[in-house]
């Protein structure tokens, strides 16, 4: 069973190059390639979990031999991975808004 892991802040900053760690900038392209990289990644682990959840439900009805908990449990984290995107996803979206609210 695989388990679903997204990147912490601090790996998602280093990645960005923003921590106190490097000193180096990177110009808004590598910074925008890097975050688009880590965001495919991350909504990449989600896909894997829905997929996980649904061949482990599929096992289940088909009548094989896999543990009920086992099956609930894969179902669980892949529902709460998808919250937990959706979530994110509207704080990304809030933070635009307000944004763009901002007067120059």
């Amino acid at each position: 069973m695989n388990n679903v892991s997204f990147p912490s802040i601090n790996q998602v900053m280093s990645t960005t190059g923003q921590t106190q760690n490097n000193t180096r900038t990177h110009t808004p392209f590598e910074a925008q390639g890097k975050f688009a990289s880590v965001l495919k990644q991350s909504i990449e682990k989600v896909n894997e979990a829905q997929i996980q959840s649904d061949a482990m439900t599929e096992k289940l009805a088909r009548g094989e031999n896999v543990d009920l908990h086992q099956v609930m449990i894969t179902s669980q984290k892949a529902s709460i991975t998808l919250q937990t995107t959706l979530e994110v996803r509207n704080k990304v979206v809030e933070a635009y808004q307000e944004i763009m609210r901002m007067q120059v």
